[in-house]
């Protein structure tokens, strides 16, 4: 049995919530730059070229209580997606494609 399906135009939506998560463009750029493995916060700083300390501490508890990111237990840890930012990184690999294939004709 499946759950009601989803309509984004509405305001309630929980698909919407989660669009509203990942869209942002740091949350991708944080995401994908896990998606060869954990990094220190020093590392994801930068290799993030222009984004601040505050943004990317902001960036990491907001995927970390979503779920898609696993905070590390000790100062100085590695930052690593869980399962459930693993299975967004098809999704956001197929959307980054597409942005660098036709930044040219956007900007």
């Amino acid at each position: 049995m499946t759950g009601p399906a989803l309509d984004v135009f509405l305001a309630d939506c929980p698909a919407r919530t989660a669009l509203d998560l990942i869209a942002d463009t740091w949350s991708v750029v944080v995401v994908v730059g896990l998606a060869h493995g954990p990094r220190r916060y020093s590392a994801l700083l930068e290799r993030a070229g222009g984004i601040s300390k505050k943004m990317l501490t902001q960036t990491l508890r907001r995927l970390a209580g979503a779920g898609l990111v696993e905070r590390p237990a000790t100062r100085g840890g590695e930052y690593r997606l869980t399962d459930l930012g693993v299975s967004l990184l098809g999704p956001l690999t197929a959307l980054t494609a597409w942005a660098e294939e036709h930044a040219d004709e956007l900007a």
